[in-house]
């Protein structure tokens, strides 16, 4: 299975490459990838520097153009396209099908890759994808249990991709437009569910406060790690209790069902994680390189190790991780 790291920046994408990646995916400095804060991304030079440095380790280098273009601007996604095509990216990450259309007509060899920005969660939605732009690969929704990608993986016509680790999303992703409702920006459409210019902090006696468009999101008391503030994972008043309504701050962690998500079929493992630091980045993948090759050389024996879940719990949200969806034993 392939290894697909994320690259915020150039010293990220180095700490993929070095701690083991098969692959790493990064954006352009604007508006057309999902992951548009200030002091991300890549400019020509940065990119540059970077395309060299992967290509000289036989890395694969995948750029994300998965927001959905807006009427005014649709000239930058074509010439996002434009670019990833000129400078020979392994593959295109995409969600949207105008998009899609322009890649395809103008760049037929080039790769597309269905972004989890996509939502496609069923073999007509995979069929309608590959037979009218020709992906080569589907990015699958954080909202499948193991069973129903197991269905999936059965009667794909391209390959699949899964989140192994990183940030959950309660949304089925590409369908989010939660945040817009205080910030007037949606996540799909501006590249961010939480940009910078709403966000706020003020300290109010010894709590951190997180506000968003000045809207509360969260207080912190003195001994708790504040979040960037984000909707889904604010904490609110529900009768008598206050407590994270929607979502816990929590990572993704599949490593237990490694096994599991190679048998069914899953060709590539994603991390996320463009916005985390390079250690974030350094540590997650050497401990999957390190799991992966061990279950690769002996997959009978294959077991988690304790050093492992270790690792992974000091960078994960709130110290704590699940497995989301993929495991639903109510179904």
């Amino acid at each position: 299975m392939e290894l697909v790291c994320p690259a915020g920046n150039f010293p990220s994408l180095k700490a993929a490459v070095i701690n083991g990646a098969d692959a790493v995916y990064l954006g352009f400095k604007d508006e057309t990838n999902a992951r548009n804060f200030s002091g991300l991304n890549f400019n020509d030079t940065k990119l540059e520097k970077s395309l060299t440095y992967a290509r000289d380790r036989n890395i694969k280098i995948y750029v994300a153009i998965n927001t959905y273009p807006q009427p005014a601007a649709w000239h930058k996604w074509q010439a996002a396209i434009d670019r990833a095509a000129d400078i020979g990216v392994n593959a295109v990450i995409v969600a949207d099908i105008g998009v899609m259309d322009y890649a395809v007509n103008k760049y037929p060899d080039l790769n597309l890759h269905l972004s989890v920005q996509g939502s496609a969660t069923n073999v007509d939605a995979l069929n309608f994808y590959y037979k009218n732009f020709n992906i080569k690969r589907a990015v699958i929704p954080r909202v499948l249990a193991l069973p129903q990608i197991n269905r999936l993986a059965e009667k794909s016509p391209v390959d699949l991709e899964v989140f192994a680790f990183g940030s959950l999303c309660i949304m089925a992703e590409g369908r989010c437009h939660l945040s817009s409702y205080i910030t007037g920006e949606s996540p799909n459409m501006c590249g961010v569910c939480s940009p910078a210019s709403a966000v706020a902090w003020k300290n109010t006696g010894d709590v951190l406060e997180t506000r968003l468009n000045n809207v509360l999101i969260d207080r912190y008391e003195p001994d708790e790690n504040a979040g960037y503030p984000t909707l889904c994972k604010g904490r609110f008043k529900v009768g008598d209790n206050v407590y994270h309504t929607l979502e816990e701050p929590t990572s993704l962690n599949t490593l237990s069902i490694l096994p599991e998500l190679h048998k069914i079929g899953v060709k590539a493992l994603k991390i996320e994680g463009r916005q985390r630091s390079p250690a974030y980045v350094g540590q997650v993948v050497k401990v999957w390189r390190e799991a992966i090759d061990a279950y690769t050389k002996s997959p009978e024996l294959f077991s988690e190790r304790t050093s492992w879940q270790l690792a992974l719990n000091k960078v994960s949200e709130g110290s704590q991780t699940t497995l989301g969806a993929y495991s639903r034993p109510w179904q």
